[in-house]
């Protein structure tokens, strides 16, 4: 048996897993760690809470396990995408807290991006748009914000990094600097078709070239860990926690799709070596890649997922916790009428409006809390299924089959539900950590542990799956369509009503 530690950074939390080359997970290890919120809409990381929770959780999973870092074959690191970072060169102090993901602080420099007709050029290079989410404008706030840090970039002295990048240069000392495809991609500074860091772009936003790491695929040996529980173990596979996700789902080939279940839905979709322009408001970018070939995905965004079910639970309080959501939607046969659109913050893919807001028709005086209850959770497959349509439309591919994870997949009336809506097949996996396996997939494939894809697709079906089949009468599903697009055009009026 050989092992494989999977470093999996999140948003709000640092896991570590080992694997066994079976597949199979040994142990795994979780520490949270604190948000800051400045201001409205601004947020942030300090960054040695991010590299001391990845210490404590790599030490707890070798302590539990038994093992230590000679029994370690190979590490991989999946993590939080667009967060930012900058660091000085030499000594490692960043020069600012990592600006997160979630940060708007930018949004309006973007709209004016927009406004002055850029958008075009930037989609056209990196499948991206103008927006904060994104860590082009968040690096170049850091630059001209923080005091001499635009001379000392300019100068050569300070790195740029997400969170994959800076991880690995604080394990290996500053000996590596470097980040993959998938990261790159997500920056809205990377050509996802010439591979390359664009010129054109870094003079855009300002932003000096010797800042930047340089860009592997997502398996391959980036380099020894020289310091730590870890020392000397080689980082052999890294990926955006989304396209690990894909990876880890199996999902190798062109037509592929998963769905991550979590505080929102992330829906990707393998197109193969081509790039496909999205005519459906879809993001294009790279997948994780066993070669040197690029691998293009679809990417589309469902703000609300379980975030709706922590508004059952913490604002209506009309139950105690996720899991007895689905007891509640089970009681009744229907959802009586009553459709919920979850545009807490507007509505993302396909539809892409901000102003629409969150609604629930058909209510009667016969509606009871489980039927709210099943109209949220309808919900949810509601918007997978909006998003799987888009891309069925952009990329020409028939979905023949959708791979779920995250953690309100564990929810069966969901899964039951999304198959039916969806006409095809759900598969849960039995294990929900896909993204920090695909990490770990990576990371094998690349130290030889793993022969191939195809030997990877085998070990996934030993660890088996459950699959949810449609079953729902034709006639009725096209009916709760009908009625879900009725209630998403009310959502989307309501601001002028």
């Amino acid at each position: 048996m050989e092992y494989i530690l999977a470093i999996d950074q999140g948003t709000t939390s640092t896991r570590a897993f080992i694997y066994g080359s079976d597949g199979a997970c040994v142990c795994g290890a979780r520490r949270e760690f604190p948000q800051i919120y400045p201001r409205p809409g601004w947020v942030e990381h300090v960054p040695e809470d991010i590299m001391r929770s990845a210490d404590e959780v790599i030490s707890e999973v070798l302590n539990k396990s038994g093992l230590n870092a000679g029994d370690i074959a190979a590490a991989g690191i999946t993590n939080q995408r667009e967060t930012t970072l900058v660091w000085d060169k030499k000594t490692g102090e960043p020069v600012y807290n990592a600006i997160v993901w979630q940060c708007r602080r930018t949004a309006d420099y973007c709209k004016r991006l927009a406004a002055e007709g850029f958008s075009e050029r930037i989609y056209n290079k990196t499948g991206l748009v103008p927006d904060a989410y994104f860590s082009a404008t968040k690096i170049k706030w850091i630059l001209d914000n923080v005091q001499g840090a635009r001379e000392r970039a300019e100068r050569g002295e300070l790195c740029f990094g997400t969170v994959d990048t800076y991880l690995m240069w604080r394990l290996s000392a500053g000996k590596i600097f470097a980040t993959d495809y998938t990261n790159a991609a997500r920056t809205m500074l990377f050509n996802i078709h010439t591979l390359e860091w664009d010129g054109e772009l870094l003079r855009l936003f300002d932003v000096p070239r010797s800042m930047l790491p340089e860009v592997f695929p997502s398996a391959h040996g980036y380099g020894e860990i020289s310091v730590g529980a870890l020392k000397g173990v080689r980082v052999c596979g890294v990926a955006g926690d989304q396209q690990a996700a894909l990876f880890g789902q199996g999902c190798f080939k062109a037509g592929d799709i998963k769905n991550t279940y979590g505080t929102g839905c992330f829906l990707l979709m393998n197109t193969g070596d081509k790039p496909v322009k999205s005519a459906n408001g879809l993001v294009t970018t790279l997948g994780a890649s066993a070669s040197g070939k690029p691998c293009y995905v679809l990417e589309g965004s469902v703000f609300s997922g379980g975030a709706t079910v922590q508004w059952l639970r913490d604002g209506l309080k009309i139950i105690k916790s996720a899991k007895a959501s689905e007891t509640a939607a089970k009681k009744v046969k229907d959802n009586g009428g009553v459709y919920l659109v979850p545009a807490f913050t507007g509505l993302g893919a396909p539809y892409w409006d901000s102003s629409a807001r969150a609604t629930v028709t058909g209510i009667t005086r016969g509606t009871t809390a489980n039927h709210i209850i099943r109209a949220a959770l309808e919900s949810i497959a509601f918007r997978v299924y909006d998003v799987a349509v888009a891309m069925e439309r952009d990329s020409g591919c028939t979905i023949s089959r959708l791979a779920a994870d995250g953690g309100a997949s564990a929810n069966n009336f969901l899964m039951q539900f999304q198959a039916d809506v969806l006409k095809k097949e759900v598969a849960r996996a039995r294990s929900t950590e896909s993204t920090s396996m695909g990490a770990a997939y990576l990371a094998g494939l690349a130290s030889g542990i793993y022969s191939s894809e195809k030997e990877i697709s085998k070990i996934r079906r030993s660890l088996g799956e459950r699959i949810f089949r449609p079953s729902a009468d034709e006639e009725e599903r096209l009916k709760l369509l009908a009625g879900w697009n009725a209630a998403v055009a009310k959502a989307r009026t309501s601001q002028i009503l």
